[in-house]
């Protein structure tokens, strides 16, 4: 039986003020234990950490003891690949906890050094076991695949190792890899120095907005008062934070220019023909699909354009600008929620899962999965982490907002993939890799959203949640292929020898933004000072990460219909969603491309991005039909 609207906003609005956290950053030590993850699950304490961190000092050097010796028997090779596993595990988590812990005040100097110590070690263990790969190759496929007819324990390693077979024609010798491997301390320099200096070291500005209350515009601030329903106080929030950022465009387009150089010379030294190839080859997608993806994007700008006509006539202005993009375009609804709140929406939006994901995500939140307050110095953003062995951890910086129950969802999606994966698959397979990643995400944003809309009729509501879902689409799907273009250009000019300092790449980024958003023909207007935008951007240090966000929701759209449409049937099944939970299941146990055709999606093709095209079309009939009511 659907509930009103009513029902739904009464009672998300009954709860007291004091129960909601904080909406601007304090001190993490005002924050109740409720709201923040509990580390204690990966390391007791700082002092355990570092006992962990002695002993994998000590058993590093043990991998070295096998170079040389891969090819003796079938035995040692299968001593040589646990010995380096098990290394990898215990690194992995020595570094996910000092990275969570750095992450919880980027002003603290102490879980810096304990990051720095962690890649360190995670370097020197690379370096040492640089020579794993060209020694496989060296040994061939026939006798790599007798070792593994031949011993039981080489039967969980078998994607593995062909997976290195495959990268035969990237993989240089042992001591050129050796070498290659060292240099990731400074390839992750650039990257490094960004966190700090925009987490961290940048001087964000204070104003004084229309109603006299004052506004630290730092990330999380930004992402709050953005959305304000003051049109003028918005236009000041965005000239002033960008302002900011425009003042250290110099020093942040040399940092941003080093990371493509880092990138480059991985393409150069494994004989790659571009950065695009280097970046897709490791999860075997195809550049095409990139490829694919902008030029479907492009080819329905018109969808983006009538999105933004629609926002435009709802918020009742003449001309929609960049300043206006984030603002509520219902004014008569204006959702505010818990974390309590937030958590148990989300469990009943994944219901069509099954009880087992349900009852699995409960746990995790009664458990202190998530952290989920904005303090100062927390990193901004918000994502999902763990370590093999324990469990997931997501870091939020929830105000309460519609939007941020939304990410909730996201990051749970991301936590249950860890999960499951963790649980069906042995170490050697169990990380996915984000082509898939990003699907389990958005999966479960488009189920909050149809769980929210079945829970009421009311069309300021209604109108509000299709709202929220196609701005969904124009952050996710259109928002990133921009970013994923401007990423392309950026290392195309860096690879035939062009310099980006940080006007060019502003200057770039603006075009881009104007192409988008239609500047030219007068559908959304954007000042000139809105090119710094990308500096803002940590995922550009990511190495051709973001198109997957927009492959992603074009998928997540697809499986969740089927999803769905099982649900809701008068004889349920769960065929789709049996498919779909043993992909998440899978790990990296086969390619994505091919996890994905299981699930029931091609991405090599632009099928997938139609339907998605058509559901948003259909999301838009929908609206002007209640704005005619």
């Amino acid at each position: 039986m659907k509930m009103i609207r009513s029902c739904l906003i009464l009672a998300i609005l009954a709860a007291t003020v004091a129960s909601v956290p904080p909406a601007r950053a304090e001190e993490r030590a005002n924050v109740p234990d409720r709201y923040k993850w509990n580390t204690a699950d990966l390391y007791a304490s700082e002092a355990a950490w570092q006992s962990a961190r002695e002993d994998l000092a000590r058993r590093t050097p043990d991998i070295a003891k096998y170079q040389g010796r891969l090819g003796e028997s079938a035995a040692t090779f299968a001593a040589a690949l646990a010995t380096l596993m098990d290394l990898d595990r215990g690194l992995t988590r020595l570094e996910v906890y000092a990275s969570m812990r750095k992450d919880e005040d980027t002003r603290v100097s102490k879980p810096r050094e304990m990051l720095q110590t962690a890649e360190q070690m995670v370097v020197q263990f690379r370096a040492a076991a640089a020579y794993i790969q060209p020694e496989i190759l060296a040994l061939g496929a026939a006798k790599v695949n007798g070792f593994v007819a031949a011993e039981p324990k080489l039967a969980e390693f078998r994607v593995f190792l062909d997976d290195i077979l495959r990268r035969a024609p990237h993989t240089l010798s042992p001591e050129e890899e050796k070498v290659a491997a060292q240099a990731g301390t400074l390839t992750d320099a650039p990257h490094s120095t960004y966190s700090v200096l925009t987490g961290a070291d940048l001087p964000y500005p204070e104003i004084t907005l229309s109603t006299g209350e004052k506004a630290k515009l730092d990330n999380a601030g930004y992402t709050r008062y953005r959305a304000l329903q003051d049109r003028e106080d918005r236009m000041k929030v965005f000239r002033t934070f960008w302002s900011s950022y425009k003042d250290y465009e110099r020093t942040l387009g040399t940092t941003l220019y080093s990371q493509v150089q880092a990138h480059i010379f991985n393409k150069d030294v494994h004989k790659f023909d571009s950065c695009l190839e280097a970046a897709l080859f490791g999860p075997n997608v195809p550049p095409g699909v990139y490829k694919q993806l902008l030029a479907d994007v492009h080819a329905n700008l018109p969808t983006l354009h009538r999105y933004l006509g629609l926002r435009r006539r709802m918020m009742g202005v003449d001309t929609l600008r960049y300043e206006d993009l984030y603002a509520p375009v219902v004014r008569k609804v204006e959702m505010r929620f818990t974390p309590e709140q937030a958590m148990d929406l989300t469990l009943k939006a994944v219901a069509p899962l099954g009880k087992d994901y349900v009852a699995t995500l409960r746990r995790g939140f009664d458990s202190r999965w998530v952290d989920f307050v904005p303090t100062t110095g927390k990193r901004s953003g918000a994502y999902s982490t763990g370590a093999y062995g324990v469990h997931p951890y997501q870091l939020q910086n929830f105000t309460g907002l519609y939007d941020e129950v939304s990410t909730l969802a996201h990051e749970s999606g991301h936590s249950m993939h860890t999960w499951l994966s963790d649980q069906s698959q042995p170490y050697v397979t169990h990380d996915y890799v984000t082509f898939v990643a990003e699907v389990a995400s958005t999966l479960n944003e488009n189920l909050l959203l149809h769980h929210m809309l079945g829970q009421t009729s009311d069309r300021d509501t209604r109108l509000f949640l299709l709202g929220s879902y196609l701005e969904g689409m124009r952050t996710t799907l259109f928002r990133q292929t921009m970013f994923a273009e401007f990423e392309l250009k950026i290392h195309e000019l860096a690879e035939h020898g062009e310099s980006l300092t940080g006007e060019t790449l502003s200057e770039l980024y603006l075009g881009l933004l104007r192409q988008y958003y239609g500047d030219a023909q007068g559908v959304c207007r954007i000042a000139d000072l809105y090119g710094v935008e990308w500096a803002y951007i940590p995922h550009f240090y990511y190495n051709f990460y973001v198109y997957q966000y927009a492959t992603s929701i074009v998928a997540s759209s697809s499986i969740a219909k089927g999803i769905r449409t099982e649900a809701e049937a008068k004889k349920p099944g769960t065929r789709a969603r049996d498919a779909y939970l043993a992909m998440l299941s899978s790990g990296s146990s086969k390619y994505p491309i091919e996890l994905l055709k299981a699930a029931g999606v091609d991405m090599t093709t632009s099928a997938p991005f139609t339907a998605a095209i058509q559901e948003m079309n259909g999301i838009m009939d929908e609206m002007e039909k209640l704005l005619t009511q």
